[in-house]
């Protein structure tokens, strides 16, 4: 994969992409892009064009697809951020996804222990 061109970001959130990227010591060849065709609303524009993107991390099996705007080259930014916020184990997203975790456990925890 090549990384997306700075089309419509600002340079400090672009940097932040690419210091991100640094700082996980990602290797964008690992990162396989797919176009794949659009669904949902937006009538027929969103429907019959390739303009949702999938990237997958090929050593973590990480997918992410991503499709929030008709412009290709902002939904191929926008899937790699949100993709290296997957695979940051620090990013705030992923510690409230882990908190969750760790509350459905507890209570489905609670719940067997008190039907006993």
């Amino acid at each position: 994969m090549k990384l997306p061109p700075q089309s419509q970001l600002t340079d400090a959130k672009y940097q932040s992409i690419l210091t991100l990227i640094d700082e996980l010591k990602i290797n964008l060849d690992d990162i396989d892009e797919k176009f794949i065709h659009g669904g949902g609303h937006g009538g027929q524009k969103i429907n019959k064009s390739t303009n949702t993107v999938q990237l997958k991390h090929l050593t973590t099996g990480t997918t992410v697809k991503y499709q929030k705007h008709r412009q290709r080259a902002m939904n191929r930014i926008l899937a790699l951020r949100e993709l290296l916020e997957k695979l940051n184990p620090d990013s705030k997203k992923q510690q409230g996804i882990e908190r969750v975790r760790k509350q459905k456990a507890r209570q489905k925890r609670r719940r067997q222990e008190g039907g006993k």
